[in-house]
């Protein structure tokens, strides 16, 4: 397949360290190098198999994260300088994420408190979609939560073997992206993750079906909601939200 996503409208490798953290419910200071590291690669893996263009700091990251790996996994020995560099290069990492983990809690106050919404003129107003479990809160959905739900779709079509033979002309990531605004339109209870895939899905069905949906969460129109982290993915439209598919060039995609 020729055509990817960026990802620069997204989120970065310190955003993937937190979900693997949370997903672990390890703290920030007793981390797992060994696990988070090979959890990293495997979702590094993932995008690459799903024709995302990856940033190049994912990638810094990940040399970052294999040398500490490697540091660890050695015995120690009388040269103490590489010691304090790979116990160094740890500690920087951890207060690099304990500094983000602030930020991304400091946003997240100011977008509760509406603070945002009150002096930005927005492309559009949002709907507030129902909540799924009484009592819990919805909350947006990022990549990363995304992609481990994309995990799941993989796992139960492994069975298909991943059948390629299927024409490219039939697929096209344009023509998705109007099937999953056919399918999402006027649902305003949403539609799970897994029902946008059928039982039958093909390796190359499930990556044009998320690359057409990173699409179309960059143009704003659908999200993504969970009722907490690490539960079940719902797909909402955007209410009044129109979208022409015509003004997406495929061959830029």
């Amino acid at each position: 397949m020729n055509y990817s996503v960026k990802l620069d409208n997204f989120e970065g490798p310190l955003d993937l360290l937190l979900f693997l953290v949370r997903k672990n419910e390890v703290d920030i200071q007793d981390i797992p190098i060994l696990v988070i590291t090979r959890q990293y690669m495997e979702y590094i893996d993932i995008m690459k198999s799903m024709n995302l263009d990856i940033a190049g700091e994912f990638l810094v990251m990940a040399a970052t994260l294999m040398h500490i790996k490697s540091r660890s996994l050695l015995p120690k020995t009388d040269d103490d300088d590489e010691d304090d560099e790979a116990i160094q290069s740890l500690d920087e990492l951890k207060k690099q994420l304990l500094e983000y983990q602030q930020y991304r809690e400091a946003a997240q106050t100011l977008k509760e408190q509406n603070i945002l919404e009150k002096d930005v003129f927005t492309r559009t107003t949002f709907a507030e979609p129902e909540n799924k479990e009484e009592g819990k809160m919805l909350g947006e959905a990022g990549l990363f939560e995304l992609l481990s739900a994309l995990k799941k779709v993989i796992e139960r079509a492994a069975d298909n073997e991943f059948i390629m033979e299927v024409s490219v002309e039939k697929l096209s990531v344009k023509d998705r992206m109007n099937d999953l605004l056919l399918m999402i339109k006027g649902k305003l209870e949403g539609i799970q993750f897994e029902d946008l895939f059928n039982d039958n899905v093909t390796k190359l069905e499930i990556i044009t079906t998320f690359l057409a949906l990173l699409e179309l969460m960059k143009h704003q129109a659908l999200r993504i909601f969970q009722n907490e982290s690490f539960s079940k993915i719902y797909v909402y439209p955007v209410e009044g939200e129109t979208f022409d598919s015509d003004s997406i060039d495929e061959e830029q995609l």
